[in-house]
């Protein structure tokens, strides 16, 4: 690997990295004060999609990775809420992913824009419950604000459970609001 492939790749990783600063600003709406960060919410996204990925039969690396992956334009388009996409007019998410990873060597791009490619296609059974664990961790956080009595979050929890499609997903959404956050310290082996 070349010097200048090495920066390429630092470069995008550098960017990334933006992701642990910016917030979802959806949140804001409902009136959350400080809500969770992008990256925060792509890494339980990919612990829930290596959740559903295994109750699903589909590759939970792979998912993971889709999960990983599905908010990294957010560094250039920032989140958008749902509310505002009616009005404004973003990149499509491949052709960020394409210039984020211009300076990236080929193996190293290849491998990021065909994830990215992969997830907003929504075709493969990996795709599809990648997108359905982006839906759930919306869902849980959701569950979560409304546990600590913050925010008016119940349309997020209604909206996210009409959007999820795999059984699975439907069932572990039906759990977390019937649930307790906090029942994991009292109510599990130890």
């Amino acid at each position: 690997m070349a010097d200048h492939d090495a920066d390429g790749a630092m470069r995008y990783v550098f960017e990334a990295g933006l992701l642990k600063r910016a917030r979802r600003t959806g949140w804001w709406i409902a009136g959350i004060r400080d809500p969770e960060s992008i990256a925060e919410h792509s890494f339980r996204t990919a612990i829930i999609g290596t959740v559903l990925a295994a109750m699903e039969g589909a590759d939970p690396a792979r998912v993971a990775l889709l999960c990983v992956l599905h908010d990294t334009q957010e560094t250039r388009v920032m989140d958008i809420p749902h509310v505002s996409r009616r009005y404004l007019t973003a990149a499509s998410n491949e052709s960020v992913t394409s210039d984020q990873v211009a300076g990236c060597p080929a193996p190293v791009a290849d491998s990021i824009f065909s994830a990215v490619a992969e997830y907003e296609r929504g075709e493969t059974p990996e795709a599809r419950v990648a997108r359905d664990a982006d839906k759930l961790e919306c869902l849980v956080q959701a569950v979560e604000y409304q546990s600590l009595g913050a925010g008016t979050v119940q349309p997020w929890i209604d909206t996210c459970r009409v959007a999820l499609t795999t059984p699975s997903a439907q069932r572990l959404a039906a759990a977390a609001i019937a649930g307790d956050p906090l029942g994991w310290l009292t109510g599990g082996r130890q």
